[in-house]
């Protein structure tokens, strides 16, 4: 069942509107960790780039904002739709990646926070507050990305499995003939 001239399921329409949810999150934290830098006369300057998980967590928020877009638009092309298993996997694959980025970031947020004390690393929100202020609105935004993400390998996955029976289990009046 396709978008276009066919009736539109509720599924389909939570689906697309999901995807099309998603890329304004993705922009918007790309965004926020890019232009995210902070100057301390005593410590220096902070920047994103030099932390390699938010590197990482703004390469996988391109990917993901991309990927929603893509697959947004090839909803509506009947041919993509009827290969469930296409949507499976790459939902599925951005899923993962979306829950690594945000383990990166969190790691990293805590680490700002806490610091380390076994490898001798302060604290770093003490001198860093815009920082790491803005830096809990990234990660907030990114979580509400994975959010959506998971809901939509959920969608998918009952996509895909749903065109199959389940597997055919005898009944015990069939066995006992079968003895």
């Amino acid at each position: 069942m396709g978008f276009l001239g066919e009736k539109t399921s509720k599924l389909q329409v939570i689906d697309c509107s999901l995807r099309l949810f998603v890329i304004p999150f993705s922009i918007a934290s790309i965004w926020l960790t890019v232009t995210n830098h902070q100057t301390d006369s005593s410590y220096g300057s902070i920047v994103y780039s030099n932390l390699t998980g938010l590197k990482y967590m703004v390469f996988i928020s391109a990917i993901s904002g991309g990927y929603a877009v893509l697959a947004a638009v090839s909803l509506w092309v009947k041919c993509l739709v009827s290969k469930a298993w296409i949507f499976f996997v790459s939902d599925q694959v951005v899923a993962y990646l979306m829950v690594t980025s945000v383990a990166a970031a969190t790691e990293i947020l805590y680490l700002a926070y806490n610091g380390d004390q076994e490898v001798t690393w302060s604290e770093a929100c003490t001198t860093y507050g815009r920082f790491c202020n803005r830096l809990k609105l990234v990660l907030a935004l990114h979580v509400i990305t994975l959010c959506c993400f998971l809901l939509l390998a959920l969608i998918s996955a009952y996509r895909l499995f749903s065109r199959f029976a389940p597997p055919f289990l005898p009944s015990k009046e069939a066995e006992e003939q079968q003895n």
